[in-house]
């Protein structure tokens, strides 16, 4: 008796629940098929009907995220949201700190060439080392002058620059804030001038 409860309880689970995937609000879902790979399409939130053992659905988060860039940040996870403050110099010579935050989210028209290019890791091989060469390498063209007056045209160069990149690889930079940036004085000077600061009331 026992024994047969068992045998049901697992053909429910495996053969009834694997006729559906269910995508809760804010995600979509990719199937993988093992006739025909990455299917062109995703499902959008609700009950979807898949075959059982021979399609895999595989959900991605398709809400706004938010991608800290800051001082101390550590790493735990190579897939966490965040990074260290990024450091570089100004076209004319100074050595600045840069700390903000970078917008994204998946192109949910492109979700299944990223699963099949990229996989699940595109944080640490998209998002992070390219954000982290694209503000860098901005910045190397700018004068401390510019970067004190100009904050709105530099956050819309970066979001820019970084959607030349990301769309490329199924991802959208909706935006990027800078919240905070430093010169970074002479080693045995711990004082920092800070020249662009978010405002707060």
């Amino acid at each position: 008796m026992e024994f047969d409860r068992l045998v049901v309880g697992f053909l429910v689970d495996e053969v009834v629940g694997g006729f559906f995937i269910s995508v809760p609000p804010g995600h979509i879902a990719c199937v993988y098929d093992r006739g025909r790979g990455v299917l062109p399409y995703t499902w959008g939130p609700g009950l979807h009907l898949k075959i059982p053992f021979w399609q895999i659905a595989k959900l991605f988060n398709a809400q706004i995220l938010e991608y800290t860039i800051r001082r101390g940040f550590e790493i735990v996870n190579k897939e966490a949201l965040g990074d260290d403050s990024i450091k570089t110099s100004t076209k004319d010579g100074y050595d600045i700190e840069i700390e903000g935050s970078i917008q994204f989210r998946i192109d949910r028209h492109k979700a299944p060439q990223l699963w099949e290019n990229v996989g699940e890791n595109f944080v640490s091989k998209i998002v992070r080392p390219v954000s982290r060469s694209k503000i860098s390498n901005t910045f190397l063209g700018l004068s401390l002058d510019e970067i004190k007056h100009q904050r709105q045209q530099i956050e819309n160069m970066l979001r820019n620059e970084l959607n030349t990149h990301f769309s490329n690889m199924s991802l959208i930079c909706e935006g990027v804030l800078l919240s905070e940036i430093r010169i970074v004085k002479p080693s045995g000077n711990h004082e920092q001038e800070v020249i662009v600061q978010t405002q707060t009331s």
